[in-house]
This record gives C-alpha cells, sequence and structure tokens, in this order.
C-alpha cells in the first residue's frame, strides 16, 4: 500500500501532502476516500460477517431511498471533477469501486450466503397477504424492499409500542404521569445522558414521593412499581402497554433533543499532547538561539569517534548565510539531544539568514532586547497598577456550586477542570482576575464561564456576559438558563431582538440588582445599563471587539474580575497572554469522536456544490451557505433551488427584522430547514452539530480569525465535516487571501486554532503591545525568541531571577538516538527529540518515557541512553559546566573553576588529570575497560563515571567521586 501510495503522487496532485504521509506509514484524516485506488480489490462487508449472522433493516424504505441517493451522488462527484480537469484540474481517479451498493446488490450476497434478513418498518402489511403471497427468507419480520430470495413463508410480528408522550419541559406533569404508572405496577425506566441530570432527577423523584432507584446499568428483570433512573445513549423512549412496561429519556421530558442536535461528549481520560512541536520540513526557517536564523535541510545521522568506539548520533542539519562570497551556506549540525536551542521561525514571510559567528545575529538580538526593555518597563507598570487594585475575593465553592457541576452532562476535559480551577483560585484572590482562556471552537469553554458566573451570583455579584452577536446572546441565553435550572438565578439577555419595553425592564431589573446575570452585544457597554453589584465581566469571542469597546470595558472593570474567551485571539491579546502580563489557560483536548474538518480550496464549482448539498442531505445533514452580500442573497438562494430542488432552503442576514431571524435561526436549529444561506452572522455562537458541510462562497475576501471561526460551525458532532473555501475563478487570488487559504487548508487538525492565530500574527505582524505602532523585531529574531525576551525583561523588572540555560555539549562514545526501526518517520523522531531535550528534571524525563511506550513500545536501549544523556545535561548545567567532550584517551570538562581543596581532590582520585586555569578547564583520563590493552567505556558505564566527577570533583559531593572511581 505504501508502494502505490508512491506512485499514485503523480496521478493526484492535490493529495501530495496526504500520499507522501501514506507512503512514510502515517496514517491521515480523510485516507479512507483512496482506499480503491491503494488496494486490489474491495469487498462487501456481508461477505465478511460470520455465516449465522442476522441482518436488520431498521425502516427498509429509507434505506433502499439511501443506497439509490448514495450511488447517484457519488456520480455527481466523478462528474463534477471530470467538469474540473476539462478546464484544466487534475485528472480525477475513478474510485466507484468505494461507491455504495444498491439494496438489491446487498440482498443478493445475503441471499447467497443465507443470511438472516429481518426488517423492520413504521408501514403495517397485511398479514394474511403476507403469509400467502410474499416469499423471502424465514424469520422475516416484514419485507418491504421488493427483493425475493426464498419460497418460505415471512413471519410478521407486530409490536404493541408508541412514542412516549412529549413533556417538552413540562417535568411536573412528567413526574404525575410516572407516579401514576408506578401505583399502576408498570416496569419504568428514566434514561439521562449525564450522571449529574441522573442525580437531579433522581432526587425530584424522590421529593415528589416516587419510588424510584439510581442504578449503574438496567441489565436483569426491572421490578414493577419503581422507577430505574440510569445513564445511556438512546435517543428516544418507548412505552409498551402489554407489557406494561416504558422507558422514557431525558429528551422526551425537557422536549430537546438528545445526541442529535447535541452530541454526548465523551472524554479519553487523558488525551496526549501529539501535536508537534517543530513539524518541520525541508526549507523551513529556524531560529538557534546561539547563532540566529537559519534553514533546516535534513535529519541525518553519523557515526562519531573511531572504527572500534564508534557510536551512533542523529543531527538536524540547519544551513546558515554564507561567511564567503560565492560560496555555499556554512552548515550547522545539531546534536538532536540539544533541540532545546531550536525554534520554528514565526515572523515574516522570508527572513534573510544569520551568518554563523558573525555578529549580525548579536546585533539582532541587543536591538530586539533594547525595544523589548521599554515595551516591558510599560507592562510591568501596567501589570503592578492590576495589582494594587483591591478587588473582590470571592468565597469558596458552595454546596450549590458542586451540585450545579455534578449536573454537567459530559465528563470535563482534563483541561477544563485545570482551566476551571485556575478561574476559581483567580476569583479567590483580592487582586481582580484577567484571564485568557484560547480554547479551539467546542471545546468547552462556555460550560467554563457558566461555572464562574455562578460562583461569582453565589457571592451575592451580578456578572455581565458580553458577546459579539445577537444569535449569541440567544445561544448564551439557552444554555445558561438550562443549566441553571432549578437554581434561584435569574438571567436575561439584551439584545435587538426584544422590545423596547422588554429591554427597559431587563435594565431596570439589573440597576435594581434582581437580574444575577446579564447576556448583551454591546450595548451592556454603551454606558446605558447600570449595574447594582457587578462582580465578573465575561467577554466572549474577544478577537470580536475592537480597540474603543476594549477601552470602555477598563473603565467599567478597575476592580471587577474579567474572564475573556476566544479561539483564535488577536496577536496583541495573545502576545500579551504569552508574555505573562495576563494569565492564560488553553483548552487543548479535543472531546473523543470529534473529527477534524476536512477542508477544500478551490474555484467555485455549480456541479461540486450540488453534490456536496446532496451528500450533507443523504445522511439527514444541514448546510451552511455563507454568501456575504445582502443585497444578492435571495439570488444565491433561488440560483441553490434551482441546483438542489429537494433542499429546504432559509436565508438569514442582519437586516432582517428581530422576530423573522430568530424564527429562521429556530427553524434551522430545530431541523425544518436543511441550507441556511446567510452572511457571516453565523460566524459565532450557533451550535448546530447536525450541520456538517460549510459552503464559503467568497472565502478570499474574509479574514484569517472569521474562515477559523465560520470553520468551526461545522464538525461539533460525531459525523465527519467537509468545510468548502471558494473563489471566483475568473478572479486571482491576492498574496494575503493566498496565504490565508494556505494556513487554513495546512491546519485542519482539532485545536488548531492557536497556530491560525500565531499564522496571522505573521501574516499582518504584531502592533507594539500598547499602541498601534508595527514591531520590527518580531521579524528579526522570531516570535519564540521575542516572547521569551519580553517575558525575561518583564521578570527583571519584578525583581525575579531570569535562569538563562546555558547550551551544553556532550560529545562522547555513547550510543543515544533513536532507530528508524524504532520510529520510522522523521517528523515523529523529531518530535520525540525535542521533548527529550525539553525535559527539565526527572519528572518530565519520566513522562516523555512514558509516552514513548504508549505510542511505539518499549524503548530500546539506544533510546533509554538518550534518557539518560538528558539527565546529564540538566547535571552539567546544574554546576555550571557547558561542554563534556571526549579528546584522544581524556574527558574535557570546561569552564570548570575548582576550590583548592576540589584541585586535590581531583589529583587523588585522577593522579593522570590536567588543569589548565587559564581557561578554566580539566582534563580527565577516561575510564578505560582493562588497564593494558583497553578502550575507552561507552555508553551506560561512561555516563556514571562523568557523572560521578560532575558531582564529585565539579560539586564536591565526595561519595559519588569515590564511587565513580571505583566504578
Amino acid at each position: 500500500m505504501r508502494e502505490r501510495a508512491l506512485e499514485l503522487r503523480d496521478a493526484l496532485p492535490g493529495a501530495t501532502d496526504m500520499l507522501e504521509k501514506m507512503a512514510e506509514g502515517i496514517a491521515v484524516e480523510g485516507m479512507e476516500s483512496l482506499t480503491p485506488a491503494l488496494v486490489d480489490r474491495m469487498v462487501p462487508i456481508l461477505e465478511l460477517v460470520d455465516a449465522d449472522s442476522l441482518l436488520v433493516l431498521a425502516d427498509p424504505e429509507r434505506i433502499r431511498r439511501r443506497a439509490h441517493d448514495l450511488v447517484s451522488t457519488t456520480q455527481e462527484f466523478l462528474a463534477a471533477a471530470w467538469t474540473s480537469a476539462a478546464a484544466g484540474g487534475s485528472v480525477p481517479l475513478d474510485l466507484s469501486a468505494a461507491s455504495f451498493a444498491s439494496i438489491e446488490d446487498a440482498r443478493d450476497v445475503a441471499a447467497r450466503r443465507g443470511l438472516g434478513w429481518w426488517s423492520l418498518t413504521h408501514f403495517g402489511a397485511d398479514a394474511e397477504l403476507a403469509a400467502s403471497d410474499l416469499d423471502a427468507p424465514e424469520g422475516l419480520a416484514e419485507d418491504r424492499d421488493g427483493a425475493r430470495a426464498s419460497d418460505d413463508d415471512v413471519t410478521t410480528l407486530r409490536l404493541g409500542a408508541r412514542d412516549v408522550e412529549g413533556y417538552r419541559g413540562d417535568v411536573e406533569r412528567a413526574i404525575a404521569d410516572l407516579a401514576d404508572l408506578t401505583r399502576q405496577g408498570w416496569r419504568l425506566v428514566l434514561v439521562t445522558e449525564g450522571a449529574g441530570p441522573a442525580r437531579r432527577l433522581s432526587e425530584q423523584l424522590a421529593g415528589a414521593g416516587v419510588p424510584s432507584r439510581l442504578v449503574a446499568d438496567v441489565d436483569g428483570e426491572v421490578e414493577p412499581g419503581v422507577v430505574h433512573v440510569t445513564t445511556a445513549v438512546i435517543g428516544r423512549g418507548y412505552v409498551a402497554e402489554p407489557a406494561r412496561f416504558a422507558i422514557f429519556t431525558e429528551s422526551d421530558l425537557t422536549g430537546r433533543a438528545g445526541a442529535s442536535t447535541r452530541d454526548v461528549r465523551k472524554l479519553a481520560p487523558r488525551r496526549r499532547n501529539v501535536v508537534d512541536p517543530l513539524a518541520l520540513r525541508a526549507g523551513d526557517f529556524v531560529v538557534h538561539e546561539q547563532h540566529g536564523v537559519g534553514r533546516f535541510i535534513e535529519l541525518v545521522q553519523r557515526a562519531v569517534g573511531g572504527a572500534k568506539s564508534a557510536t551512533t548520533r542523529e543531527y538536524l542539519v540547519i544551513e546558515y548565510a554564507s561567511s564567503k562570497r560565492g560560496q555555499p551556506g556554512d552548515r550547522l549540525f545539531v546534536p538532536t539531544d540539544a533541540l532545546d536551542q531550536v525554534t520554528r521561525y514565526t515572523g515574516g514571510e522570508s527572513p534573510s539568514l544569520s551568518k554563523m559567528g558573525g555578529s549580525d545575529w548579536a546585533a539582532t538580538k541587543t536591538r530586539a532586547r533594547k525595544a523589548v526593555k521599554e515595551i516591558a518597563g510599560e507592562l510591568v507598570r501596567l501589570y503592578s497598577a492590576r495589582m494594587a487594585t483591591q478587588g473582590h475575593a470571592f468565597g469558596p465553592d458552595t454546596p450549590w456550586q458542586r451540585e450545579l457541576e455534578d449536573a454537567f452532562a459530559y465528563i470535563e476535559t482534563p483541561d477544563q477542570l485545570v482551566t476551571i480551577d485556575e478561574v476559581k483560585a483567580d476569583m479567590e484572590k483580592t487582586v481582580p482576575m484577567d484571564r485568557l482562556i484560547c480554547g479551539d471552537v467546542g471545546y468547552g469553554k462556555t460550560e467554563v464561564a457558566v461555572r464562574a458566573a455562578f460562583k461569582a451570583v453565589q457571592d451575592g455579584k451580578q456578572v455581565a456576559v458580553l458577546v459579539p452577536t445577537t444569535l449569541l446572546v440567544q445561544q448564551h441565553l439557552q444554555t445558561f438558563t438550562e443549566r441553571y435550572a432549578g437554581f434561584p438565578v435569574t438571567v436575561a439577555g439584551l439584545s435587538r431582538f426584544q422590545t423596547t419595553a422588554e429591554a427597559k425592564a431587563v435594565r431596570e431589573g439589573v440597576s435594581e440588582g434582581k437580574v444575577d446575570i446579564v447576556i448583551g452585544t454591546h450595548r451592556l457597554i454603551t454606558g446605558e445599563v447600570r449595574f447594582k453589584d457587578l462582580g465578573l465581566v465575561i467577554i466572549d469571542e474577544e478577537q470580536r471587539f475592537g480597540v474603543e469597546h476594549k477601552e470602555t470595558l477598563k473603565q467599567l472593570r478597575t476592580n471587577v474580575d474579567v474572564l475573556a474567551m476566544s479561539a483564535t485571539p488577536i496577536p496583541r491579546t495573545l502576545e500579551m497572554a504569552v508574555t505573562g502580563i495576563r494569565e492564560m489557560s488553553t483548552l487543548a483536548t479535543p472531546p473523543e469522536e470529534r473529527h477534524p474538518v476536512l477542508t477544500f480550496v478551490g474555484p467555485y464549482e455549480d456541479k461540486q456544490i450540488t453534490a456536496a448539498i446532496r451528500r450533507e442531505l443523504l445522511r439527514e445533514g444541514q448546510v451552511f451557505y455563507v454568501h456575504n452580500r445582502v443585497e444578492s442573497i435571495e439570488r444565491t438562494a433561488a440560483h441553490l433551488a434551482e441546483l438542489v430542488p429537494e433542499a429546504r432552503i432559509a436565508v438569514a442576514h442582519g437586516k432582517m427584522n428581530e422576530a423573522q431571524l430568530e424564527q429562521v435561526i429556530l427553524d434551522f436549529w430545530e431541523k425544518r430547514s436543511d441550507v441556511l444561506v446567510s452572511t457571516t452572522i453565523v460566524e459565532t455562537g450557533l451550535d448546530i452539530s447536525n450541520a456538517n458541510t460549510l459552503i464559503l462562497e467568497r472565502a478570499d475576501v474574509l479574514g484569517l480569525s472569521q474562515l477559523h471561526q465560520l470553520r468551526g460551525r461545522v464538525g461539533r458532532g460525531r459525523e465527519r465535516a467537509y468545510a468548502y473555501m471558494l473563489y471566483p475563478p475568473e478572479k486571482p487570488l491576492t498574496e494575503t487571501a493566498h496565504d490565508r487559504l494556505a494556513t487554513l487548508a495546512a491546519n485542519t487538525d482539532l485545536g488548531a486554532g492557536m497556530r491560525v492565530a500565531l499564522k496571522d500574527l505573521e501574516i499582518r505582524g504584531a502592533g507594539n503591545l500598547l499602541g498601534g505602532e508595527q514591531s520590527g523585531h518580531i521579524a528579526g529574531v522570531g516570535f519564540d525568541l521575542y516572547i521569551r525576551m519580553v517575558s525575561e525583561a518583564v521578570m527583571r523588572y519584578r525583581g525575579e531571577e531570569v535562569e538563562e540555560l546555558a547550551d551544553v555539549t556532550i560529545e562522547l562514545p555513547i550510543d543515544a538516538h533513536i532507530p528508524h526501526s524504532y520510529v520510522p518517520h522523521e517528523r515523529l523522531r523529531l518530535e520525540a527529540y525535542t521533548k527529550i531535550a525539553a525535559a527539565a528534571g526527572p519528572d518530565d524525563v519520566a513522562a516523555v518515557r512514558e509516552e514513548l511506550t504508549d505510542r511505539y513500545g518499549p524503548v530500546p536501549e539506544s533510546v533509554a541512553l538518550l534518557f539518560r544523556v538528558a539527565e546529564l545535561r540538566t547535571l552539567a548545567r546544574s554546576v555550571g559546566v557547558t561542554a563534556v567532550t571526549i579528546q584522544g584517551q581524556f574527558i574535557r570538562f570546561a569552564p570548570v573553576d575548582l576550590l583548592d581543596s576540589a584541585q586535590l581532590r581531583l589529583k587523588r582520585l585522577h593522579p593522570r588529570a590536567i588543569l589548565k586555569p587559564a581557561i578554566r578547564t580539566i582534563l580527565v583520563p577516561a575510564p578505560m575497560t582493562a588497564r593494558i590493552g583497553g578502550e575507552v567505556q561507552r555508553d551506560g558505564a561512561l555516563i556514571d563515571w562523568v557523572t560521578g566527577v560532575l558531582k564529585g570533583v565539579v560539586g564536591s559531593d565526595v561519595g559519588a567521586a569515590a564511587a565513580a572511581v571505583s566504578s
């Protein structure tokens, strides 16, 4: 398969990256689409099931129509690809082998193999007629798909079950009905999706005097007259009257759709951070802390030492500007155990390369440091002013707080738990909180806000939730109200969706203290809203608010806690957070079963639009179609109706009146329309996990943060989501638009928002942290190093110690590397090397070792030695030694300044040792395998010996020195 992927590379230029990764054995998103071209033949799934298997068709009429539509949609996609090829695009591969079989084909396979075939249908059949006329395999419940397979009689069974009556949130009526059924001796099961709601409903039933029992599972006979409350995911319930049995679900009681529109976010107990820190490709620019900006060439293995004692090491090759005119560039070989010195360059598009050993890099760093010093001084003044302000110290969590948190229907991600703890800790301090939560779209930022707001209300304070759009006001109002159901918390919304009288009532409620939490747009900060006792301001989608809004907010919040949330923080916000001026929490763990959005960038093509909409309709999904011009949006909707007549199309834009817009969005939310043609008004706040195709008509005119936000509208459920970023084929793309679309196409994986923001910083440049002028220093030294410089300058201003990590060189005959056989792919080896090099202490080293074992199996000896070299490097740094190298029969340690007592100890333990005080170096005879004719010891034995010298001679640990000599 790897060989075929490599061969296909030229035939499919659009999938080059995907095919190259597959050729190297790396699994990539979307590779399943190329399966037919990579294997000899595709096998129908029914050929693979056991011979005594039973097939159950739920709703055969719908399955028959779906199967037919799937085949025709595949044909439409192929036709669209050929049209594009005729216009100069790449020739498509025929992937018809991956097409879906019709129901007749599936039936033929089942009949040939003698598989059981049951159909479950809503449509009744005449039992007598079915028994006499129809011929189908034995055991059939009701065969209505028209295929014939055998002459046996059909068995028709009728189930006396019906849907549960919908209570639409009237929980009291539901509890009264359950009480009535328990008195009649019915067997009853009540199912919720989360453990919190299950406990809450159990308490409500007990409070109403209804016999109930909270159980982990219902695996035996259900006891009559008792409601069994448990957790499971089963959509809707049913009532079987003849059996006196009923299952009710949470959605039956509340009227809200369960898993279909609001996915169950089961989470891995711990998701590793698998975003590789370098992700380097040949030709990428990197920054080495000592030598400056260079170009990454490759990762190479080289033998070190003589023929007998040769060991293998792996090096990162970086090319710098040539020191002699007309000559090729100088190359630096960086040992992979020192990768913590190298960072990827983020700054200008194509920086000039530094010269190795030249003064230009030192001068660039000096200029940057000078500018950074001024910025840091101003930042520290700001920070000090904030730290000196007395805010409200909120009290510890109340029992109600714990009850609210237990009622959360999903399992919190590890990042969410950490962030919630950080926010609470900030709120409990007297210093006003100023925290930014950076988490990608759908990663659970809102739940953090819900808990923080509740904590503030528990202390009698009011909360203002500031959001950029009226739609987001509606969505948050619904979320907050649902979460606070059953608690005495008053939540109100303030947006143009309300009448003047309603808005006035809300404002009065806020000023009198009757409203605890108000959710609103910019109206909250226009000065017309007066708070009685404001304690917390939550800013959602912070990147959407301009400088003026934030200035107004500053006046609001001199001593108020502030919690800002964003998926793609604007460069200045990001820079302030990364430099430590604002506290920052990152939510990087995606919900389990969430897939990255497959992103396609290309010219607009009617046939592709048609096929994409039809594919989404086939899986009963919905489509966002973004057309950002109000005057022509109706024409676009009419054109789509011609292309896909069966789709129910709705239109939404900001110039509609409030009631109309609200109704359109509500209809889309409740699946009464299939395609929502809208302006970018849907950019924030719509959480509709049933919508999994996004079509952006003019992606070339939108900003990077907007594009990422819009793409975040889809892919919020379990289904694979698609985003089409289109541009007019007749217009050339501008350089910036090309960069933006390329960034989006490259960053499709989960949690890419932070990287998109960093790339935005690169494309736009970051302004000065405090003012508007552009800062050229980021382009000079790269973002990572610049940020570190600002952080260090800030620490110095605060009077804190800045630990400068020295570059430590270890060149010894130690076979420490990651073998190709253990981690075959270069990019993944680089990732592992970087993590090992960055490990600061024993705990970090243990965590990296555990991760490698988890991902690739037990670590081989050469990798175990790499961990030991990392520990040795940390030890050398702690005693001030920056070079431990082999020189013939000696081991050289430098720089070393030995006290007289240490010099005596060195001479006593190693009589042939040479001291060179002028150059602060000692040469110690290397340990040999034998006194006569032996060789220098290697690997683990040598590491033990060097550790003894560093601890015992340089670090004055006498016991360690003696142990090293005896070994």
